[in-house]
């Protein structure tokens, strides 16, 4: 038995909907419900931000031994220390890892397009943040930058806080939400070489070499840890989360904007 549609006029007498005006109802929903998985395809479809692409190849049980990482030509790869097997990968379209850097929770990769990123280390579940080196894609792109060797350095053991070292300058971003704290510019004359630097203690000493051979061999070096640039009677500014403490450390007392007097 069909079921015949019925409309209410203005005036108010029930009459029956006829056949050609009911396909005409109909057409406009029966288009809407084609272009549906369209729309649904063309939003899964649609480039992820700065090209990222993350393939997870296993599931991580919590409490897992953290990921080895190590750069795959295109991609940077996490695998499991015991088994060797992929846990997961991330490429870039247009860019290629330059070096990686693993740190507690992070996997800190350098590109060749002069971006820095942050990938969770554990599952690859998340990229949590992009950050470009102004003007550093033409330098490491040049054979002075040495592979990009000391590009990426850790500044605490935690690996809260993240230096990345260029001939210009050195800056510091936090590794929980990829906050610059401080940016520290060559000397003039001199330039930074990231390749030359050791760490002693919690400090990082870098070369500084400058043009002028009349410069003093204490002005070749600095010294900076997770606070800045170590000189006499600082007072540096925190690099605590807004709010609280990062990552469950108490702030330290000494990041106070200025001594009380």
């Amino acid at each position: 038995m069909s079921v015949v549609p019925f409309e209410v006029t203005a005036a108010g007498p029930v009459r029956r909907v006829p056949a050609r005006r009911r396909s005409r109802l109909a057409l406009p929903v029966v288009i809407g419900l084609l272009a549906l998985p369209l729309v649904t395809a063309a939003h899964h479809s649609r480039p992820a931000p700065y090209g990222d692409h993350v393939t997870v190849h296993a599931r991580v049980a919590d409490g897992a031994v953290a990921p080895e990482l190590r750069t795959t030509g295109r991609a940077v790869e996490a695998y499991d220390p015991a088994t060797g097997r992929p846990r997961w990968t991330y490429s870039r379209e247009g860019a290629r890892p330059l070096a990686v850097l693993p740190t507690p929770g992070h996997a800190v990769a350098l590109w060749s397009d002069g971006l820095v990123t942050d990938t969770a280390r554990a599952d690859g579940s998340a990229v949590r943040w992009h950050r470009a080196i102004p003007g550093g894609a033409p330098w490491l792109r040049s054979p002075a930058a040495r592979g990009a060797a000391g590009v990426l350095q850790p500044l605490d053991p935690r690996g809260r806080m993240l230096a990345v070292v260029t001939p210009h300058r050195v800056a510091a971003y936090r590794t929980a939400d990829g906050d610059l704290r401080w940016v520290l510019p060559a000397r003039p004359g001199c330039a930074f070489e990231p390749a030359r630097s050791v760490r002693r203690g919690t400090a990082l000493m870098i070369a500084q070499p400058c043009r002028d051979a009349a410069t003093s061999w204490t002005a070749q070096l600095i010294a900076v840890d997770d606070l800045g640039r170590i000189v006499p009677g600082r007072t540096p500014l925190g690099n605590e989360l807004p709010g609280g403490a990062a990552d469950g450390v108490p702030p330290r007392a000494e990041n106070e904007v200025a001594r009380p007097r």
